[in-house]
């Protein structure tokens, strides 16, 4: 292989590696992490969204057989009965709407809104099943009880898996943040660094809660911007930092 050969081989390899490293540094990059855990999002949204409706599209019809009780087909009381589960589901499906919002940014909702929750997926279950049960047919309690079900776990999955893709755009904020990036000398350059160019370790979770835990006193309130300014942390952790803290004040209130 002659000289010439070699150095337009090694020019080569010297773009690729430089392509492949700007690939890894923009796939990193938090924005391209939140458009990917974005349109994740929406996946998951549609697909959830799409289960629910369809269960409690088969629960509305057992629903208004179980309230029209054998009325007659077109009469008030069999027209009534269809107004029954939807009643139900507008509320349940208002609820759903609200923590999709919600658990995009990580605010809990209060012990009512997950009392209502309940109470219309246990409404919806009971309607669903009660015939079935009276009848003593467990084919029947089985076949009503599997889309309700369906329902009442999709419901909490789907706020607990929207929460966790929160999460994961924290984390790639975070990392992103505590990054340093190297300096590659050139080839003329000598290969010593300064202190100041050498990359810094990443601080540890463990180390930002025990810098929040050694500033904390207890006329002091725990909230997320106390502890961004306690200890310096990045604000998607900071979150994280004032529930762990939260837990183990509460811990040790319970122990005394």
């Amino acid at each position: 292989m002659t000289t010439n050969e070699q150095s337009t081989r090694a020019s080569r390899l010297a773009r690729e590696a430089a392509d492949a490293a700007e690939v890894r540094r923009w796939q990193s990059h938090p924005d391209v992490v939140a458009w990917r855990v974005e349109r994740v999002r929406r996946q998951v949204d549609r697909l959830c969204w799409s289960g629910i409706v369809l269960g409690l599209a088969f629960t509305t019809a057992n629903v208004q057989w179980f309230a029209a009780a054998g009325a007659e087909v077109g009469s008030l009381p069999w027209l009534t009965a269809w107004l029954l589960d939807p009643t139900v589901c507008l509320v349940l499906l208002a609820i759903l709407r609200a923590e999709q919002v919600t658990a995009r940014y990580q605010v809990h909702t209060g012990r009512w809104v997950r009392a209502a929750k309940w109470l219309t997926l246990a409404a919806t279950y009971v309607m669903n099943t009660w015939s079935s049960w009276a009848a003593g047919s467990p084919a029947g309690v089985v076949l009503h009880s599997v889309p309700p079900v369906v329902v009442f776990v999709a419901a909490e999955a789907v706020t607990d898996l929207r929460d966790k893709l929160t999460d994961a755009v924290h984390v790639a904020v975070t990392t992103s943040m505590n990054r340093t990036e190297v300096h590659e000398p050139a080839m003329d350059e000598p290969a010593a660094t300064t202190a100041e160019e050498r990359p810094v370790r990443r601080k540890l979770f463990a180390e930002y809660l025990a810098d929040a835990r050694a500033a904390w006193t207890a006329d002091v309130e725990i909230s997320p911007a106390w502890v961004r300014q306690a200890t310096g942390c990045s604000r998607g952790l900071s979150s994280r930092l004032a529930a762990a803290l939260t837990a183990e004040v509460a811990g040790v209130r319970h122990d005394k």
